[in-house]
Formats: C-alpha cells, sequence, structure tokens
C-alpha cells in the first residue's frame, strides 16, 4: 500500500506524529503505530518504538481483539441482505439447541441479549479455545445474566454464537467464510486468524517498575469470532473506508449506515459518556463529533479504530501492551487534529439536473400549531423537515412513488409524510403521523384537528 505524506501539511502531520509519540513514551508501549484516512484512503502513518533501529510499518500484524466483531458483524448482515436470515429471527430458527436460541440475532449483534460478558472457566484470552471445543463450553450453564433485549451488556460469547450462526448457514469455517466475502474482496490480505510475519510481540509491562513480561498468544477456538484477528494499519485504512462508503461486492453502503445506527439501550452512565452500540459498531460523541467504530484489546495488544463520518476521517491505532496508551483516546485525537487543522471542503454547491414541480410545491415554511418549520428539497431527491430555527424533530424523507414520504429518521422514523388536498386539487395541509402541518399558524382554511376558533387571533384588552 503506497501512503501518501504530502497530502497533509506539515503542520498536521508533525501534530500526529507528537500525539503518538506522547500515547507511546506516557503509555510506555514497547511499540504504538498508526494511520489516519481521509477521502477513502491512508493518508498519513506514523510510529513509535522502544527499539533502536527501523520501526513498525504499515504492513506488520498486529492482534486487533475486539474489532473481529466488526468483521463478524458484515458476515451476519450478508445473510441477511440474502435473505438466509432476518435480523429480527430468534437464534433457535437458524441454530437450535444452544441455550440462548431466544435471543434475536439484532440482539447479538448490538449486545442486548443478556448474555453474560466472558465465558466461564478459565480466562479465555489466556488459554487455549481447545478448553472451550463446544459452544456449551462457551456459554456455561447459565448463559443469561438479565432479560433478553433489555439492556445492552457486552457479550463476548454472543459474538461466538454469530459466528456459528455463520458456520451454520455456510456450511465453512468462520475464517474461511471472512477470507472468502470480505478479506479478499477488499484487498485485506494482511488480515489473518494466526499471525503471519512481520508481526509484533505481545507484551506486558509492569505496572510500576520498567519491565516487560511476553504475553501467550493462544489460539481462541470457538472465541475467535469474537476477537481472534491480526491485521495492519494498512489493511484497518481500507476497512475503515469500506465501513463508510461501503463495497457491493461485500456490503451496501445502506446496510453499514444499519450498523451505525444506534441498536441499544444505553446504561445511565453511557449517556453520561455519550456512548452506545450500533450492530457491530460502538458510537460515541466526543469533541463535538460523532465517531463510529470499535477498540480491541487481548494480552499483549491493545487496537482501536474510529471514523468521523461527517468529517470523512479515520484513524487506526495499534499497540503490543497489554495495557498503557488509551488507543481509543489516540484515535480520536488524530481524527480531531485532521478535522481541525484541516476541514473538510465541500463539494461545489451545484442545481439539481431536473426538477420536479410537485416537490416544489411542498417546498418551503409550514407550522404544526404554532411551531415554524421548514421543508426543502435535497439534491439526493429527499425531502427534509425541520424546525425554522433552534431545536426541534427533524427528519428526511423519501418519496413512495405514490405522491406520498417515508421518514427516514428521528422521531418520524417509518413515520409516512402525506400531501393533502382540496377538493380543487390545491394543497391544503400535510398529514405527518397524524400531525397537521399548515402554510400558516392554525391556518382558518385548512383542516385542523380540533377546528380553529372563528373570531381568530386576538390581543388582551
Amino acid at each position: 500500500m503506497t501512503t501518501s505524506q504530502e497530502e497533509l501539511l506539515p503542520a498536521t502531520r508533525r501534530a500526529l506524529l507528537h500525539r503518538i509519540a506522547v500515547a507511546q513514551a506516557e503509555g510506555r508501549a514497547p511499540s504504538l503505530v498508526a494511520t489516519v484516512v481521509r477521502g477513502g484512503r491512508a493518508v498519513w502513518h506514523g510510529a513509535r518504538t522502544s527499539v533502536d533501529g527501523h520501526g513498525p510499518d504499515e504492513n506488520v500484524q498486529y492482534r486487533i481483539g475486539s474489532i473481529t466483531k466488526t468483521f463478524t458483524a458484515v458476515l451476519v448482515l450478508r445473510l441477511r441482505d440474502e435473505g438466509l436470515l432476518d435480523l429480527g429471527d430468534p437464534l433457535e430458527k437458524h441454530l437450535p439447541g444452544t441455550g440462548a436460541g431466544e435471543a434475536t440475532v439484532a440482539e447479538l449483534l448490538a449486545h442486548t441479549a443478556g448474555l453474560a460478558a466472558e465465558s466461564p472457566g478459565p480466562w479465555w484470552e489466556r488459554t487455549p479455545g481447545s478448553l472451550r471445543p463446544e459452544l456449551s463450553d462457551v456459554l456455561g450453564e447459565q448463559p443469561f445474566l438479565h432479560p433478553v433485549g433489555r439492556r445492552h451488556h457486552y457479550s463476548n460469547p454472543g459474538y461466538t454464537l454469530l459466528g456459528a450462526l455463520v458456520e451454520e448457514l455456510r456450511g465453512a469455517p468462520w475464517e474461511e467464510v471472512l477470507r472468502r466475502e470480505v478479506l479478499e474482496p477488499l484487498g485485506l490480505g494482511r488480515t489473518s486468524g494466526a499471525p503471519q510475519a512481520p508481526y509484533a510481540g505481545g507484551w506486558a509491562v509492569h505496572p510500576w517498575a520498567d519491565a516487560m513480561l511476553p504475553e501467550p498468544l493462544e489460539d481462541l477456538g470457538r472465541m475467535a469470532p469474537a476477537g481472534q484477528l491480526w491485521s495492519t494499519t494498512a489493511d484497518l485504512a481500507r476497512f475503515a473506508a469500506f465501513l463508510v462508503a461501503g463495497d457491493d461486492r461485500v456490503l451496501s453502503a445502506e446496510s453499514l449506515r444499519e450498523m451505525r445506527t444506534p441498536a441499544a439501550p444505553a446504561e445511565p452512565a453511557d449517556v453520561l459518556d455519550g456512548s452506545t452500540y450500533g450492530l457491530g459498531l460502538q458510537i460515541q460523541r466526543r469533541d463535538g463529533r460523532l465517531l463510529v467504530g470499535h477498540g480491541g484489546s487481548l494480552p499483549g495488544f491493545l487496537a482501536c479504530l474510529t471514523i468521523s463520518v461527517d468529517d470523512d476521517v479515520a484513524a487506526v491505532v495499534l499497540a503490543n501492551c497489554t495495557s498503557g496508551p488509551l488507543t481509543s483516546a489516540v484515535a480520536a485525537d488524530l481524527v480531531r487534529i485532521v478535522a481541525e487543522a484541516e476541514p473538510r471542503i465541500p463539494e461545489p454547491w451545484r442545481p439539481l439536473s431536473q426538477v420536479d414541480p410537485a416537490m416544489l410545491e411542498l417546498a418551503g415554511q409550514w407550522y404544526w400549531g404554532t411551531h415554524a418549520f421548514v421543508l426543502r428539497v435535497t439534491a439526493d431527491g429527499l425531502v427534509s423537515l425541520g424546525p425554522l430555527s433552534g431545536t426541534g424533530r427533524r427528519a428526511r424523507f423519501r418519496a413512495n412513488g405514490d405522491g406520498t414520504w417515508t421518514g427516514l429518521e428521528g422521531y418520524y422514523a417509518g413515520e409516512l409524510l402525506r400531501p393533502v388536498r382540496r377538493p380543487d386539487g390545491t394543497l391544503d395541509h400535510l398529514d405527518l403521523g397524524s400531525f397537521v402541518f399548515t402554510r400558516q399558524p392554525y391556518d382558518e382554511t385548512s383542516s385542523v384537528p380540533g377546528g380553529v376558533d372563528p373570531e381568530g387571533w386576538r390581543g388582551i384588552g
């Protein structure tokens, strides 16, 4: 992979290098590598290492831990898009006999299935996967800790079940399916289940002394879909670009937007932190911007991939230590540095190639009661409805082809927007899920539920 350093300004590149240098030094990481992605490709790579000489480049593998879950989620969404399952299906429909079959596919993806966070028995990340050869060994006798669907509780066994689901419906091992359906089409040739040279060794750094201990590198066996993979900053840069734009050979942009949409009820602490979870992707608000991606850790390794879709900037940070630098904070800072120093330049405004008179008739100012709203026709063929000023309910709407529109987000997601006409064909009002929007506040010439006082607007006197 050719990485262009020149696309970022020298001051930006120095700020990025400074941030990872501080992270490696203060976090006492044997090595730390990072990449920034902008416009769909890597534009910067940096590395810091405790070893004199050549530092690790963008093709050195590190273990990425739970970033693996996002790869597994992509496989599950592919099955959904092919019609082989529905996200609302209980697991039992496709993978019977697990003892956790009442949880739905979507609940497993969003960590709302109520399953335990970890597998019972010895610490699964530091012991051979052969100790857990069956799903029953991963789940234990009491897999559920919470009511299904009620709360977000991160679960590694849940993603083991999703990996088993992929194997059941594809009739092949999880890693083989992943390589054939995701890694090879996206050109992720340095992402694998087992390490492939050159790769970094995993280390534990003593908390109170500058001493190190090598960590064991275990094959996770059944737990592989939750955290097995090794990858590089170059491969994860390509994967980050895919998570934004999609690739019809793997997964559509629309399905990836679904993955990036919150799907889990947030805990009170999560509300305060501004974090939630989608379908295989973590979502957080940091420094005033929305970030999506995933973190990962296994003994000896830390990893984070994070994306600001609005800024068109992503960052990958990998380190080979059990604890130390906060890779999620470093990755978020790398995104912030680029987004603030070199903000995205918007595409030039261009008029529509053609204008639908029926859409123009809807455009303009509307009132819901006394609240002023404006409906705009957007360049992508949608219409948007939002407050004329300040905050309030807003949404985009997609045409249904019959003169009605369906809400795409927020309070009005899935709700029907219907223009209502008078007998002479002129536009009377908009009906949005029974709410009436009129051209004037409580327009006496329109059909307003409850009617309009015949004496009209008045003062006090």
